[in-house]
């Protein structure tokens, strides 16, 4: 069957954007049309005309509107196969009236699921049951009918119809229907993911977030499985190298990505992304005014100070060669005295919460630099899990907890200083954010050498110690932490010959006690976080 002649339509909506003159578009090519409750409601009072569903079915609308459409009046007259035979005789014998357009766009539930505080109760009343029932019948049976689920579609619909004369291509059956399964995949997921969510009659209806099905355990569970639809949001350049493509795709019912609100620049890069969502990762430890910058997923400088314009000067020159090309995020609104701190700075990406300095201001920046304001930096609004590809499937994992920094214990005979303890617990933060293996040096609240993504921690020790070096550093009286445990005593006898005068390490080698003899013999004050934080 090449077209599909359009003789009758069924529309039930609950989004009414565009319903009225998408059917006077309809009643134009002579679509009669048939329609639900407050749809034909809304087309009677516009004056178009409309017969209502029970007119059809010989049945009023039951139980509050929860049964309109389930009648085999209304899915017999979209399911039955034109052509053949059996069918068409079937159809007269009862009665039942062709339909070859249903138009349906589901009950709000996202939405309503999505509002804190919504009462469950309300939530269950929008899980819709016989839109989704006519979405897959009408698609089922796209060889003979046309499935609508968008208010987006109107337009195109009429257009077909423009141009065959009342009659729209199989071809587009056939895709809208495959779009149509989509929605009921996704809208079916949604309500999964909320009953998962332990909300209950008269608790809050949000669902709950990264797409998945917790396990009986409890939040911080492994789901059994992960059910989540995306859909294209934007093509990149290119991948991580020219000759990949690349792309990012957001959430089908919303994400955190969308929320990037880019105000000049080029197009972000896939490693741009990257980049930006280690930047963001890092600068939600701070609480205080902080600055960082990003290289290739680690942070080439960190720091901490009264205004993000201080902060932001600090950690530029805590490695001004790694700075080069990369991205600057700020937790402060960027202003003026920020702006006036980048200076000549060469940077890819710039991101704020606020980008509190004039359109004319920022048009004098380089011409490619991306600007990037993040409400808020899309603080609490962390996945429940984390997922990468790996050989065609899921490796998960829930987000890391807080530092423990109640849990640190000192096992050496000096302690440290009220200022050291606090650089350890600044360079920790920064620690959590470095590819293993990983060493940070800090002082003052900031870093001045960073050893990262090293196969030994020793030389992620001489890494960081050469870095602080190169940028003029003296690390006399610095503290360092380390992201995992030393296996040797060689990287405290190193940090202590630089001069390091405080170490924070998780503990747990069988040569621990090796480690904290060398720090005990050369005055360095150690801490054992009791736990690790390994970044891959």
């Amino acid at each position: 069957m090449k077209e599909i002649r359009i003789g009758r339509a069924l529309l039930s909506v609950s989004d009414k954007t565009g319903l009225v003159e998408f059917a006077n578009g309809l009643a134009r090519h002579g679509v009669k049309i048939v329609s639900t409750g407050g749809t034909a409601a809304a087309l009677k009072d516009a004056g178009v005309s409309v017969r209502d569903i029970t007119e059809v079915t010989g049945y009023p609308e039951l139980f509050g509107g929860r049964v309109k459409t389930l009648h085999p009046a209304v899915h017999g007259g979209i399911l039955y196969r034109r052509g053949l035979a059996a069918d068409e005789e079937e159809r007269h014998r009862h009665g039942i009236v062709s339909i070859e357009l249903v138009v349906v766009n589901l009950y709000p539930f996202e939405g309503t699921a999505g509002r804190a505080g919504t009462p469950d109760a309300e939530v269950i009343e929008q899980i819709d049951i016989g839109g989704p029932a006519l979405i897959r019948a009408a698609a089922k049976n796209h060889a003979h009918v046309l499935v609508v689920v968008s208010t987006t579609q109107y337009p195109e619909v009429l257009a077909a119809l423009d141009r065959g004369r009342g009659s729209v291509p199989a071809e587009m059956a056939r895709d809208f229907a495959r779009r149509a399964f989509e929605r009921t995949s996704s809208y079916d997921a949604a309500i999964a993911r909320h009953l998962a969510s332990g909300s209950v009659n008269g608790g809050t209806g949000a669902p709950s977030p990264g797409g998945v099905t917790a396990l009986a355990a409890g939040p911080r569970s492994v789901p059994e499985r992960i059910e989540r639809r995306y859909r294209l949001l934007q093509k990149l350049r290119y991948g991580e190298n020219p000759g990949q493509e690349g792309a990012i795709y957001a959430p089908e019912e919303g994400g955190r990505i969308e929320a990037l609100t880019q105000l000049r620049g080029k197009t972000l890069s896939y490693n741009n992304f990257l980049d930006v969502e280690s930047a963001l990762g890092l600068l939600h430890e701070f609480e205080e005014p902080a600055a960082v910058v990003v290289k290739h997923r680690n942070p080439a400088g960190a720091a901490v100070a009264a205004t993000v314009a201080e902060a932001l000067a600090l950690a530029r020159d805590a490695d001004p060669l790694s700075a080069f090309g990369g991205i600057l995020g700020l937790n402060r609104p960027l202003d003026d005295a920020a702006l006036e701190g980048i200076g000549t700075t060469f940077l890819e990406v710039v991101l704020a919460p606020e980008i509190a300095v004039s359109p004319a201001r920022l048009e004098k920046m380089r011409k490619n630099l991306v600007v990037l304001e993040v409400p808020d930096l899309l603080r609490g609004a962390a996945d429940a899990l984390a997922t990468r590809s790996l050989l065609g499937g899921l490796l998960a994992e829930t987000p890391p907890n807080p530092p423990q920094f109640q849990s640190w214990m000192t096992v050496t005979a000096k302690r440290p200083t009220e200022a050291e303890e606090r650089d350890l617990r600044f360079a920790w933060r920064v620690t959590r954010h470095v590819i293993s293996n990983a060493i940070v040096i800090a002082r003052d609240g900031r870093t001045l050498g960073i050893g990262a993504g090293q196969s030994s921690r020793v030389d992620a020790v001489r890494l960081a110690l050469l870095k602080a070096e190169r940028s003029g550093h003296d690390v006399r009286g610095a503290i360092l932490c380390s992201d995992a445990f030393f296996p040797f005593p060689d990287s405290v006898e190193m940090a202590a010959k630089a001069g390091i005068a405080a170490i924070a390490q998780p503990g747990g080698s069988v040569r621990d006690e090796e480690s904290i003899a060398a720090a005990e013999s050369r005055g360095v004050a150690m801490l054992l976080t009791g736990e690790r934080c390994f970044l891959h």
